[in-house]
């Protein structure tokens, strides 16, 4: 029998099949074949005489995490880039180019919500305010800074250090936890930093850098340890953020203007601060019905209250001991006035000059701070107002006790026969603007800002009273409004210079601070009317409250709904997976 030509050509390929007309094994084929000791072993060796398997053309050894056949390959993600700005090539009307997939832009949904900007003309308190309220994992990063190969970029302990020392004047300046986080999130980011995480507490600031997952972490800290008043130099810090944040300066010019903050005076003196105690203590007694006397008598008990605080700081003494010497003077001129059987209000008197000492600002903070989620500062400010309010109760109390044991019927002394005499509304809309103006040179607000500050103070009365007298509603949601009102134009103005809010809401919430409430509670304790003076004390209270909520509402309308002057809208671009709708 012929043999089959594909069976002789794979015998002669080493196979061990015959190949001979005899059809038995070649012994020179057998010698050559003889088993190994491991092929004896091995369960995968053909015996004698069975030829072996054919050989695949093309031997390719697969792996079980090779893609089957059938299926495409996934499109690589996009390419991590900023969330500051469009990619590159698109806008919100250009279509996508040919070849491209819908995977390489990731929109998510593809007519979904429009996603929140974070462009490099949007005030830059709403950018890193945006990213700070965006979980960890899905920051964007900043944009890189082209540098050329021998070029490097600010020494990261530098640039973390300038952001500690600028969060500390905004922390010791009154600003929000939030507000300080977002400003040293914007430094931070503006020099490359991408990796960082703030901390703010209320008398400690923290911040950490890792550059990468596989790399230390560099971390800082700076305590603040001293608290003034001064917008003006708080002013000046948010100019020098915003210079950082969206005009690029270099990391020196940034230590060199802060260094110009730090050496600049306040910009009014101590004279005129005292002044301006008293202006704010005689325009709070016109508001609650006092009338000229009233507002001199006001005056000069606020500006010996002021003069007496002063020395005690100059000592040395602690806070809580400054307002308790700064209470004792408005009511011991009022106690004076009701002794001496004079045709005074002599409640009206005390509680001007309990306005001028009322805490709002440290309020505002705290009840700002525990609504943005940052409690451990929120429960620190107002156990701060807590023991400023305690100072306040026992320099007035230790005075109404005194001339009530002098006198028990002191009818000037009387709420009920003391306030409410005198109610001109034109005369009390000029008292409530006077009140703001004064409140922003104790505050050492800078003159640009005052005039603003003062107009806010007004229409926050009018808006107070035209719900209180004319409409009937009650006083604290009245107070909530006008609040609310207060913060929304406060906002408005902080968006269209590219400052802090508070110089333009501070002030402005003066003519609300519940004075006259808070009064009637001390005075009814004096006189053993606990019931009394605990619901006067509540309701004190209550609008307290009712002015931070209002002030942190109408700040957050405004940065929901209303556009920052002087930016145009962008087109109708929608949100990027890689941004998560940021």
């Amino acid at each position: 029998m012929a043999s089959d030509p594909q069976r002789g050509q794979r015998g002669a390929s080493g196979s061990g099949s015959s190949s001979g007309s005899g059809g038995g094994p070649d012994p020179a084929d057998s010698e050559e074949r003889k088993p190994q000791p491991d092929e004896v072993h091995s369960a995968f060796t053909p015996p004698l005489g069975v030829p072996y398997p054919p050989l695949p053309e093309d031997e390719h050894p697969t792996s079980e995490f090779a893609l089957p056949s059938g299926l495409r390959p996934e499109v690589p993600a996009e390419q991590e880039g900023s969330a500051f700005a469009p990619p590159s090539g698109t806008t919100g009307q250009t279509p996508m180019p040919a070849g491209s997939t819908a995977l390489s832009y990731a929109f998510t949904p593809p007519h979904g919500i429009p996603a929140v900007r974070l462009t490099k003309e949007a005030p830059w308190q709403d950018r890193m305010r945006t990213m700070l309220r965006m979980p960890v994992g899905e920051r964007p990063v900043p944009e890189r800074v082209e540098r050329a190969d021998d070029e490097t970029g600010p020494a990261v302990p530098r640039v973390l250090d300038l952001t500690l020392r600028i969060g500390e004047i905004l922390l010791a300046g009154g600003e929000g936890a939030e507000d300080v986080e977002a400003a040293m999130f914007g430094v931070a980011h503006a020099y490359g930093l991408e990796r960082v995480e703030p901390t703010v507490t209320f008398t400690l600031l923290s911040i950490s850098y890792q550059p990468s997952l596989v790399d230390d972490p560099v971390t800082a800290s700076r305590t603040v340890r001293r608290r003034g008043v001064d917008y003006n130099r708080l002013s000046a810090v948010f100019r020098l953020v915003d210079e950082i944040a969206s005009e690029g300066i270099t990391l020196e010019e940034a230590y060199r203007g802060l260094a110009e903050i730090r050496r600049n005076r306040h910009p009014y003196p101590s004279w005129a601060l005292t002044v301006a105690s008293g202006l704010l203590s005689g325009a709070a007694s016109m508001l609650v019905g006092g009338e000229l006397l009233v507002f001199v008598a006001a005056a000069v008990g606020s500006m010996l209250g002021d003069r007496l605080a002063w020395l005690a700081s100059a000592r040395g003494l602690p806070e809580f001991y400054q307002f308790v010497v700064a209470a004792m003077p408005p009511a011991a001129v009022g106690v004076a006035f009701g002794l001496a059987h004079a045709n005074v209000q002599a409640s009206a008197v005390i509680t001007g000059g309990l306005f001028a000492l009322i805490p709002g600002r440290a309020l505002v903070a705290g009840v700002h701070d525990g609504l943005t989620g940052y409690y451990i500062t929120a429960a620190a400010r107002l156990l701060e107002v807590g023991y400023l309010i305690v100072g306040i109760v026992v320099g007035v109390l230790s005075v109404l006790y005194i001339g009530l044991q002098l006198n028990p019927g002191l009818r000037r002394l009387n709420p009920e026969q003391s306030l409410g005499e005198y109610n001109v509304p034109v005369v009390q809309i000029v008292a409530a603007m006077l009140l703001a103006l004064a409140f922003c040179v104790l505050l050492q607000q800078e003159r640009h800002t005052v005039a603003f500050a003062t107009l806010n103070g007004g229409v926050a009365w009018v808006v107070y009273g035209a719900l209180t007298y004319v409409a009937k509603i009650n006083a604290v949601p009245a107070t909530a409004i006008a609040a609310g009102l207060v913060g929304l134009f406060g906002q408005l103005l902080s968006r269209y210079r590219y400052a802090s809010a508070l110089p333009y809401v501070t002030a402005a919430i003066g003519p609300l601070l519940p004075g006259s409430a808070t009064y009637f509670g001390l005075l009814n304790f004096a006189q053993g009317h606990l019931p009394q003076g605990l619901t006067s004390l509540v309701q004190a209270a209550s609008l307290a409250l009712a002015i931070a909520v209002g002030v942190n509402l109408g700040a957050e309308v405004a940065r929901l709904f209303l556009r920052a002057p002087g930016i145009e809208e962008a087109g109708g671009r929608r949100a990027a997976k890689r941004t998560r709708g940021f």
